[in-house]
């Protein structure tokens, strides 16, 4: 049997909970998770080999043990760490911002001054910023996790898988918005106004299912003191916990996922679909969901649509609309590509 290790000390909880998910059932590997305690306090454990660590303990926990590959769900800080690991082992990366991996030293200069001052200072003082486009190059493999972002130099990691859970019917036309309640990576103004703006006699609810602060929560409740008895709105001002996440969407007869096509990263430009991947990709595979994306996304996927003038209809059309995750999504053929990219790495 091969011995992985799956280190996530940064950022991204769902990503390391979507790897334990899928490779509790493999046969062929045994993983050991190196966790944060942030990382740690947003999953959930289930008889896997769980390490608390962090960039001071991790060089020397490595140490201890022989592994066949070691996985890093995320390089963006602790760079000096991760330079130095990618070199002395059989590293692989998730990349989730492709372009913020291959910036020069001269374009990371230039970014620490664009925002977040201090923080991105401490990176480059204590971290060792100038030490990114290394720690990726010098990686022995660079993975995505969105088979439209591989080429020959990002390899294509399988995690996401269709559950399989029962289609909910709904009283009304239920359209579900995944994710945080930002400006910032959504265009929740565009979403803001045409809800506003509908023309139907079609009963429908539209759930922000996230975290909505600031300016979009005030949007929000003003939003729903306008809209006819036809047409409701739901929304969060607190976190939205994993079971009620799961509960919405589970609730959804159709995704609605108004990604911005430019975002940043540390002051750098990345597009949707091109040089990042959107985690409401993975959510439409897990709850099995036809999602509407802006036209301007580029997928060749037959459950993402790209969005029509009339959205309503759209909706109402796509409500039920049929595509089978089990066929392509389905756990036991997921895992099998992902333990021969896996076999693949080592």
């Amino acid at each position: 049997m091969k011995k992985i290790a799956y280190i996530e000390i940064d950022t991204h909880a769902e990503i390391a909970q979507a790897f334990m998910n899928i490779m509790k059932d493999s046969s062929d590997f045994k993983v050991d998770y190196y966790f944060s305690k942030k990382i740690k306090d947003l999953v959930e454990e289930n008889d896997e080999t769980v390490f608390l660590s962090d960039s001071s303990m991790i060089m020397e926990q490595l140490k201890l043990k022989k592994y066949d590959l070691i996985i890093i769900g995320t390089v963006h800080r602790y760079f000096n760490t991760f330079h130095a690991l990618v070199q002395k082992y059989n590293t692989a990366v998730i990349v989730h911002n492709i372009n913020f991996s291959t910036a020069s030293k001269g374009a990371l200069m230039k970014s620490i001054f664009k925002g977040e001052v201090i923080y991105r200072l401490k990176l480059w003082w204590k971290e060792g910023l100038f030490y990114t486009a290394k720690a990726y190059r010098n990686a022995k493999s660079l993975l995505v996790l969105d088979q439209e972002l591989s080429s020959d130099i990002y390899n294509f990691l399988p995690l996401f898988y269709n559950e399989n859970f029962e289609k909910q019917e709904n009283e009304m036309l239920t359209i579900i918005i995944p994710g945080g309640v930002s400006q910032k990576r959504r265009d929740y103004d565009y979403v803001f106004k045409t809800i506003q703006n509908l023309k139907t006699g079609e009963k429908c609810e539209f759930i922000f299912l996230g975290k909505a602060e600031g300016n979009e929560l005030k949007k929000l409740e003003k939003l729903a003191k306008k809209l006819p008895e036809n047409v409701s709105i739901q929304y969060f001002s607190d976190r939205v916990s994993n079971h009620d996440f799961e509960k919405g969407m589970q609730k959804a007869d159709v995704l609605w996922c108004p990604i911005q096509q430019k975002t940043e990263f540390f002051s750098r430009e990345e597009i949707y679909g091109v040089t990042k991947m959107t985690g409401n990709l993975g959510d439409a595979i897990k709850y099995g969901k036809i999602a509407v994306f802006p036209k301007d996304y580029p997928s060749k996927l037959e459950f993402i649509i790209p969005e029509t003038e009339n959205i309503v209809g759209q909706f109402k059309a796509l409500e039920n609309g049929r595509f089978d995750f089990q066929k392509e999504y389905n756990k036991k053929s997921v895992l099998k590509k992902l333990e021969d990219v896996i076999l693949g790495l080592i």
